[in-house]
């Protein structure tokens, strides 16, 4: 089976190697506003264009686009890097890392398989496979990547960060809390593990997660999702008007982030602030026009309005983006719409 698996392998490769693009340039060319926007990225790519057969070049770009998210890209950088030098156990991880954030499960572990083919001791390819298995709750086996990697690297930061969201997920939140920690001593700019302290300490109810969200916002300005935390924080307690100042602070440096929009106007519902809350939902389905849950909550504040034809719109409109949406076909039930 083994000798089968590596054979498909090995064509998958030789089908790269024929279908990646032919010069540096190609990949980019999908957004060429990316070059002119980030002089690092021009920079490489000038480099690709003078050198296109060096892997280590694509690798070094994918990694930069998959930090600006331009995924698509970045996957096509890291097969290059493959067709041109098939021997480097990071750059199988890199596409297994890039499919799982993706979803795609099984097309992850084989990427991730190979790289431990090619270097058992890989320790990106070990914590990547922590990470499936984390996904799909084998927690032991789990442990047992993370723990060799550890064995060899006794301050590896991820090793930590992975421990502490096994902990997490089986509800021992002291120990959740101290690997989370210890990845930080490690790594002072490990952003995510600021992002899980806070959310274990909003959980207790205890204010030390402001002061983790905050740190994790001062470490990437352009997630705002710590601030929307810190909303969340308030919002959880009953301190409604704290946490509309969250949201909006929130809005205030990414004014297209729907759910800080949302929970306005959430709040805003329970003030009995209809009007107002209804047009928070306005501005959630601009932003996020499949977003069921706006229509139907601005469907409810037409109801309540005595709306009658613009609640049934809303309510419809809920249900042609989520079939399933219960309370939806409920709410047309209750006002007599077909």
């Amino acid at each position: 089976m083994e000798i089968k698996w590596l054979k498909r392998l090995a064509f998958l490769v030789i089908v790269i190697v024929f279908t990646c693009c032919k010069n540096g340039r190609q990949g980019i060319s999908e957004n060429n506003n990316l070059i002119f926007k980030d002089p690092a990225l021009k920079e490489i790519t000038q480099r690709i264009d003078k050198d296109p057969q060096n892997a280590g070049l694509y690798y070094q770009r994918g990694s930069m686009l998959h930090r600006m998210k331009q995924d698509t890209l970045a996957l096509t950088d890291f097969k290059k890097a493959i067709s041109y030098d098939s021997t480097q156990a990071a750059y199988y991880s890199a596409v297994g890392d890039l499919l799982f954030e993706h979803k795609d499960i099984s097309g992850s572990l084989k990427w991730l398989q190979k790289a431990l083919e090619l270097n058992k001791e890989d320790p990106a390819a070990h914590l990547k496979i922590a990470k499936l298995l984390i996904y799909t709750s084998d927690y032991p086996k789990a442990f047992s990547e993370i723990n060799t990697v550890l064995r060899r690297d006794i301050n590896n930061p991820e090793a930590y960060f992975l421990k502490g969201m096994i902990y997490k997920n089986i509800k021992d939140t002291g120990k959740a809390i101290s690997s989370f920690q210890t990845a930080i001593n490690n790594a002072p700019q490990y952003k995510d593990a600021f992002i899980q302290l806070g959310i274990l300490y909003a959980a207790k109810k205890d204010p030390i997660a402001l002061k983790y969200y905050d740190n994790a916002f001062k470490l990437d300005t352009l997630d705002v999702s710590p601030l929307y935390d810190r909303g969340m924080y308030y919002q959880n307690q009953g301190r409604y008007e704290e946490a509309k100042a969250e949201y909006k602070n929130c809005i205030l440096h990414d004014p297209q982030y729907p759910d800080a929009y949302f929970n306005i106007g959430w709040i805003l519902m329970q003030e009995d602030s209809l009007d107002k809350a209804r047009r928070q939902y306005d501005l959630v389905t601009q932003i996020a026009p499949d977003n069921a849950d706006a229509y139907y909550n601005r469907g409810l504040c037409s109801e309540m309005m005595g709306k009658k034809d613009d609640a049934i719109a809303d309510y419809k409109q809920t249900l042609a983006f989520d079939k399933n949406y219960q309370k939806a076909t409920e709410a047309l039930k209750r006002l007599g719409a077909k």
